[in-house]
């Protein structure tokens, strides 16, 4: 509502003279009101006041129930009725809101809003209630806890605000833009220009969005695009109010007199059917406030500023006799509202006051209210008395006060030990029928209990690692599960939620607010992300596996180098490794080795997914060192002094990783065997001595690579196999250090929490405090500690608990082939000199880098994340910043974290599995240039791998050394796929349906046609892609993929492997070109291709309205270019060519985006016959688009 405009003197009401109120009576009070009141010495009211007698109301006809005060002499701004509970909320110009229950109008909260500006409107939501003041938008809990607090810029002057949606808020004032803010993320999501400034009051129905302006103006707009669509020039000074209901708006307001403005006692009504103006209804008092209070008639209420109230009829007349009095205690009326159940009316004054007036004795404010919770009750001394006698009386009655002492209800262990039950006897008939071949007995099933049926579940052994991580259960919370508040928030296994559009609307953002590329879980053997992620960051790795190129049809290496591309052109959008896993899942090795999970293994985490990280690490490596060793270009890679880096037979990744080692057996007959070998990474080997000993990370980890053991043998001098003694000798250290945990049982993993223990107390003891076995560490002993006069820099306690890891190690080669290894830190640097002096004479000095964990979750069979330190490299490339920092990366999630994070490890939940040291410096030994190994020729003519395909089946041209695209060209693209994996899905009770698991889709035909030149609409790549995986569904009627298109024995297409085509795809995007079709996104996800947006032109979005449907590419062509596409199965090149088809259409439309309007027309006209068509291509012959469209001037067919 417009203030300024209705009365001079509220100009008085500053909140200056509110603060210095004295507590006397005012001259306007009603001395009624204030009969138990306690004003405190600002004037506030502290108590809410009913009144004392009891008022008659008669039924039907609205009388004054109550008046209380809100705030004494502070007049009310706002008034609202709760529209979920039995509430009325009032805000005053002192920012200061209160809130009512109930008919009585009893005081329910009552807190400070804003400490400056006025309360402008009040927004009840389910949680909680919206306040509006000048330039600030706070939303809080009805008890008066801040919710979210929105701050405006300081030049806005906000009035209005309106609810469209659920989470989905308007906010207008006296600017020239209402801006649209989502209560979900707390943003401004959308700013609308209004062409008249001055919004200050917004109203919505199921046709249009209402906005009344200072100028006296009534715009209509519509609810998606928010454009003016009618505009009601009501009265040539301000508007006042105005209100819609039906097909029908009244509005009341100021008109200009030759002395200013007055109040005009015309109401103007408007027909929004016509559009137009009816006949002004004359009204018997200065209209102030106005609603449609639709109970049997459309009646509108008119109130006045000065109290007076009368009611109508809006296309009728006034009667004199229809109008009542409100008794303000003021002498004006600020605010005036409505209940949604149209049974009260509320009023404020401009003394404080709130009057409530109904047409009932006992009103409700809603249809259908919930229930209010109320403050609990004060706990009283007096006990109720308890009945002995009665059996089902609760004890709990009288509650039992906290006690150190034991209770009775705590059992002795040994009375409380579980007895486990024994196995129950095999049946006597078959023992008697069994025969035994070996240890192996075999015999006929008696058939005395149906198929699969035991007696009992027999408890399962406690063999496995994860047995060990079970929490000791506490008799409060039997009925939770342990781990649920075990396992911090953000280590837990993070799933994709699949809504009907896919994965279009899920918020990744919310898990990764870093420019970072976290990888998607749903793909079978996902488990390996967090190992990727840790490749990945290794800025040699990265380099060399991205230069990396071969012919091999599934290369490690080379998918590998794929992914990384598309983690580097990532801004935090997750990337999913199908292509790479699905090469993986080829591998002999890999299956020989178990790392093939099935389906429902990875689904319920029956897998040990510790031991399994560590195989694929020790396989991963060993991999990519024999990918790479195939194909090794030396001079590629040299050292920073011009050297040869790759000794010949060797790879890059032997080079970082490999240490080369002496492996000595030494026979009791005194003989010895010597012999070299290499290795990638080590594992730790843990003493057998279990005492509470300090043990260092240094000795265990030396113990482990120079390691010592007796076992047997053969001898050549004894000619048998012998007991020896088999010890390692470190003869070159690797750059990047790997090693293998191997906590896999009970044993190791209490050898980490013991060590961690110990390193706890001494680190405790080294800052100059003393702890006790059983007494925790006090906090403000170790304030002291940490103050000034201790130390400069002290770390807190949660800092230290669980440390055992050290940050960096330092080892040294000695002379007589020893290795001597301890534990680095920053100290030690200053007392030694920097590590880059030391490795001239052998000691290096390495960092921790990485270390993977298996998280224990038995809800939902654990998972396993990454702690990375990613390098200045990789900032200055995604944020142009140059600093190193810590972050986890569990799939998608990818959050900052405190370096001690990364290696505290609470052995319940938090297991080591993995970790990367490397060497200081590493990345200055190397040339880390990244060359695409991709090259023009892969666009040339190729061999098919179809044994019957024949030239008369070819459905496409290769380009031409001529022909090769440049930036900026068009290129028309389709691909399509089949069904790998059916979707998983369950059917809600309520009827809808919740995708568990989407299907697995696969690309079996890719397209690409000229997009200019004199062949422009021929295709020059039309490639089937062979796969080696079952297809349960090839999808004939959208795909034209028909069985036996993708099996080279028997197919008569363009075969080709897929990494044949993505080379190619490959090339065309990093060459520049602008890729045209219809749907791209869904093509390009399932490709596993990462294109830049700049390079999409999608006709999906081109002819698209906002928060309208997606338009097929069948109803577009037919209705632009006269043409009927996809009659009997979806042809690609006939899709990628009409896609071409469409975007020349587009450029012509509007006028190559110059237009911008002419062409919304044209969509608006579209999505109009669409509605009429149900969106259906029209199928006899005879009937044509209402378009035409000239068609390409080139050969569309070969």
């Amino acid at each position: 509502m417009n203030f300024e405009s209705l009365d001079p003197g509220l100009a008085e009401y500053t909140p200056s003279m509110h603060s210095a109120l004295d507590p006397v009576l005012d001259a306007h009070l009603n001395p009624s009101l204030l009969q138990n009141v306690e004003l405190d010495p600002e004037g506030v009211a502290l108590e809410a006041l009913p009144v004392q007698e009891s008022v008659h109301i008669m039924e039907g006809v609205y009388s004054e129930l109550h008046s209380v005060v809100a705030e004494v002499g502070v007049p009310v701004s706002v008034s609202h009725f709760d529209l979920h509970e039995e509430m009325l909320w009032v805000g005053s110009h002192g920012g200061h809101a209160t809130s009512f229950f109930g008919p009585a109008l009893e005081r329910y909260s009552s807190f400070q809003v804003n400490g400056s500006d006025d309360i402008r409107q009040i927004q009840s939501l389910e949680n909680g209630i919206l306040f509006l003041t000048k330039n600030n938008l706070k939303y809080m809990a009805r008890g008066g806890l801040i919710i979210f607090d929105y701050l405006l810029d300081e030049s806005e002057d906000m009035h209005s605000l309106l609810l469209t949606e659920s989470s989905t808020l308007l906010v207008g004032g006296l600017q020239n833009h209402i801006l649209e803010i989502d209560l979900n993320t707390v943003q401004e999501t959308q700013k609308y220009a209004v062409e008249t400034p001055g919004v200050t009051i917004m109203r919505q129905t199921n046709r249009f969005f209402f906005c009344g302006h200072t100028s006296g103006k009534v715009s209509l707009r519509d609810l998606r695009t928010f454009k003016v669509e009618h505009v009601f020039d009501a009265f040539s000074g301000s508007l006042s109010d105005f209100d819609v209901h039906g097909n029908l708006l009244a509005a009341c307001g100021f008109s200009s007199r030759l002395t200013g403005l007055a109040c005009d006692r015309f109401l103007k009504v408007y027909d929004l059917r016509m559009m137009r103006a009816i006949t002004p209804l004359q009204v018997h008092v200065d209209p102030a406030f106005l609603r449609f209070i639709p109970t049997y008639t459309s009646r509108l209420a008119i109130i006045s500023q000065s109290g007076q109230c009368q009611f109508c009829e809006p296309t009728g007349l006034a009667n004199p006799a229809d109008i009542f009095h409100v008794n303000p205690v003021g002498p004006l009326l600020m605010t005036f509202d409505v209940s949604a159940s149209k049974q009260a009316l509320a009023f404020g004054d401009s003394e404080g006051c709130v009057h409530l007036w109904t047409d009932s004795p006992e009103p409700s404010f809603n249809p259908y209210s919930r229930e209010t919770e109320f403050a609990l009750p004060c706990l009283v001394d007096s006990l109720p008395p308890l009945d002995w006698s009665q059996d089902l009386l609760p004890l709990s009655l009288i509650p039992v006060p906290l006690t150190t002492d034991t209770l009775l209800s705590d059992w002795p262990a040994a009375n409380s030990a579980p007895a486990p039950r024994r196995a129950p006897p095999v049946d006597a008939e078959i023992l008697r029928t069994m025969k035994k071949v070996g240890f192996i007995g075999y015999a006929p099933n008696p058939r005395t209990r149906l198929r699969n049926q035991i007696p009992y579940r027999l408890k399962e052994s406690d063999s496995e690692f994860d047995s060990f991580s079970q929490v000791t259960e506490s008799p409060i919370g039997r009925e939770e599960e342990p781990h649920l508040h075990m396992v911090s928030k953000k280590y837990r296994k993070v799933t994709i939620k699949y809504s009907k559009l896919g994965l279009e609307d899920f918020d990744f953002k919310h898990y990764n607010k870093t420019l970072f590329a976290g990888l998607e879980p749903h793909i079978p053997n996902a488990y390996c992300n967090c190992m990727i992620q840790v490749l990945y960051f290794l800025e040699p790795v990265r380099c060399v596996i991205q230069n990396h190129l071969c012919q091999k049809e599934f290369c490690l290496a080379c998918e590998l180098g794929f992914l990384f591309h598309m983690l580097d052109l990532s801004r935090g959008d997750p990337c999913q490794g199908s292509n790479f896993l699905r090469a993986f899942r080829t591998i002999p090795e890999a299956s020989a080795l178990g790392l093939i999970l099935a389906d429902s293994d990875e689904a319920s985490g029956k897998g040990n997914l510790a031991r399994l990280i560590q195989r694929w690490n020790r396989f991963i490596l060993t991999q990519l060192h024999q990918d790479l060793q195939e194909l090794e270009v030396p001079q590629a890679y040299r050292g920073a002094g011009g050297s040869s880096f790759c000794s010949s037979g060797d790879s890059v990744i032997g080079q970082l990783f490999s240490c080369e080692m002496e492996n000595c057996s030494l026979c009791r007959c005194g003989s010895e065997t010597v012999r070299a070998s290499s290795t990638l990474l080590f594992t730790l080997s843990y003493p057998e001595d279990k005492t509470g000993k300090n043990c260092d990370f240094a000795q265990v980890l030396k113990r482990s690579i120079c390691l010592e053991q007796n076992t047997q043998a053969w001898c050549d001098n004894c000619e048998k196999y012998q007991p020896t003694i088999q010890t390692r000798n470190i003869r070159h250290l690797p750059d990047i250090l790997v090693i293998n945990c191997e906590v896999n049982s009970l044993k190791e993993a209490d050898f980490w929490r013991m060590q961690a223990e110990v390193a706890f107390k001494m680190a405790i003891k080294k800052h100059g405090g003393e702890i006790s076995k059983n007494k925790e560490f006090a906090l403000a002993d170790w304030n002291e500690l940490g103050s000034p006069e201790g130390m400069r820099m002290c770390p807190s306690i949660e800092e230290l608990k669980n440390v055992w890891l050290p940050f960096s190690i330092r080892m040294k080669m000695t002379k007589n082939k020893g290795l001597d290894v301890c534990n680095w830190t920053d100290g030690d640097e200053m007392q030694w000199g920097p590590a880059r002096a030391e490795e001239e004479h052998g000691v290096y000095v390495y960092d921790l880098m990485a270390t993977v964990v298996h998280i224990l979750d038995s809800r939902t069979g654990g998972s396993l994340v990454a702690h990375i330190k990613v390098g200045e490299t990789y900032h200055q490339r995604k944020e142009g910043v140059t600093h190193q920092q810590w972050y986890l990366f569990n799939d998608f999630l990818i959050e900052p974290i405190d370096k001690h994070e990364a290696v505290q490890f609470d052995m319940n939940w938090k297991v080591p599995a993995i970790l990367y040291y490397i060497k200081r410096n590493l990345n200055s030994k190397y040339n880390l240039n990244i060359k695409n190994p991709i090259e023009a020729n892969v666009l040339l003519a190729e061999a098919s791998l179809a044994r019957k395909q024949r030239k008369t089946h070819t459905t496409f041209i290769p380009l031409m050394l001529n022909e090769m695209p440049q930036v900026g060209d068009l290129v028309g693209l389709d691909a399509e796929f089949v069904t790998l994996n059916e979707e998983e899905a369950e059917l809600r009770s309520d009827g809808t349906k919740s995708t568990i698991k989407p299907s697995q889709m696969s690309v079996a035909r890719i397209t690409c046609v000229r997009g200019q030149g004199p062949n422009e609409g021929i295709p020059f790549i039309d490639d089937y892609i062979s796969t080696q995986e079952q297809v349960v569904d090839y999808l004939t009627q959208y795909s034209g993929i028909k069985p036996g298109d993708l099996d080279a024995k028997i197919s008569s297409k363009h075969l080709t492997t897929l990494k044949s085509t993505y080379l190619k795809l490959r090339f065309l995007i990093d060459i520049g070109v602008k890729f045209v079709g219809h749907g791209l996104q869904k093509d390009f996800r399932v490709i596993n291709l990462m294109v830049p947006k700049d390079q999409v032109l999608d006709t999906v979005y081109l002819f698209h309205m906002p928060r309208k449907r997606m338009i097929s590419l069948r109803f577009l062509a037919w209705y632009f270019l006269d043409l009927k596409i996809q009659g009997e199965t979806h042809d690609s090149i006939e899709d990628a060519r009409t896609a071409l088809q469409l975007y020349r259409k587009y450029l012509e439309l509007s006028k190559n985006g110059t237009e911008p309007e002419s062409f919304h027309k044209v969509l608006k006209g579209l999505y109009e016959k669409g509605r009429k068509m149900d969106w259906k291509v029209p199928e006899p012959e005879g009937q044509t688009s209402p378009k035409n469209a000239a068609v390409f001037s080139s050969v569309l067919a070969l």
